[in-house]
């Protein structure tokens, strides 16, 4: 596959590892407890979290979680550092390193989605984009959709959510909103965003929906993914299981933006993390510019 374009029809018996990682963000946890629960069958990929499936980061994560997702890239610092992506509270740190992974990581252009989800209100489906972190404010979010099941009417319409989010980057614009559109989100829909130059334009099933500016200009990678919060059960739902049924995620990058580059930026360069660095083919840089040795 060409590392400008990415045309995923889910067609094979087995998911392209050279593009997608099946864990979600397992350097918090581990890959084993972050394994997603997915089939592949009829020209399809479907994400689903059965009951016995376990909770993400037990008895960390607030709310309880549980999720099945791949992403187009990974990687963390060693064990007992707080270099990871996403983190999800101060302080956190790696119980599991993770070796970089870049399967599919564009710095902008279009992706999209064509999708359908089976969703209660306490579940919820997304594909966003986020920084690779390989700098701490490079960590901003391009959400290109994110349905929950309790915005669903089912059958007439549902609020899908999209935009920007900036968390950790004071470059990012925060701008997202959930819009509500007359589609049955159990029948399949394409989802697509086209961003470059701080431009990011979203649209469903080939009409415009939102634009925002001040979008993310560093390299991204794909986050696809259905959710489960227990927290919200009403005690007769226990049963069902929430899938995310994908028939495409097609791609194309502009051929003059950046590739993913990993240089690590801490307060505190250890050993450990330069030799892993060495390792690994990766700077390890200080707070005040200068690359660790």
């Amino acid at each position: 596959m060409d590392r400008m374009t990415l045309d995923d029809g889910f067609d094979d018996a087995t998911l392209d590892l050279s593009v997608w990682s099946p864990y979600y963000l397992p350097h918090w946890s581990s890959r084993a407890a972050t394994a997603a629960t997915y089939e592949l069958g009829d020209s399809c990929l479907t994400l689903s979290i059965p009951p016995s499936q376990g909770l993400w980061c037990a008895g960390d994560h607030t709310p309880d979680l549980r999720v099945s997702g791949i992403q187009s890239g990974n990687y963390s610092g060693p064990v007992g550092s707080t270099v990871g992506q996403q983190p999800y509270r101060d302080g956190l740190l790696v119980r599991e390193a993770q070796p970089p992974f870049w399967g599919w990581t564009p710095a902008g252009g279009r992706v999209e989605l064509r999708a359908r989800a089976n969703l209660s209100p306490r579940s919820m489906a997304a594909l966003w984009m986020i920084g690779l972190e390989d700098q701490p404010d490079h960590c901003a979010e391009i959400c290109i959709m994110e349905v929950f099941g309790d915005a669903v009417a089912p059958g007439a319409s549902a609020a899908v959510g999209m935009g920007l989010h900036s968390f950790r980057d004071p470059s990012t614009t925060e701008d997202f909103e959930a819009v509500r559109l007359p589609i049955d989100i159990s029948e399949f829909h394409t989802y697509a965003v086209t961003w470059s130059d701080g431009l990011a334009v979203f649209s469903v099933d080939g009409t415009e929906v939102r634009r925002c500016t001040g979008a993310p200009t560093y390299p991204l990678q794909l986050m696809l993914a259905v959710f489960d919060f227990p927290d919200r059960s009403t005690g007769a739902d226990t049963h069902l299981t929430p899938t995310f049924t994908i028939d495409h995620l097609r791609g194309s990058e502009h051929a003059d933006q950046p590739s993913a580059a990993l240089r690590w930026i801490v307060d505190d360069p250890q050993p450990s993390l330069i030799r892993l660095a060495a390792v690994q083919g990766t700077d390890v840089v200080g707070r005040d510019g200068a690359r660790a040795t």
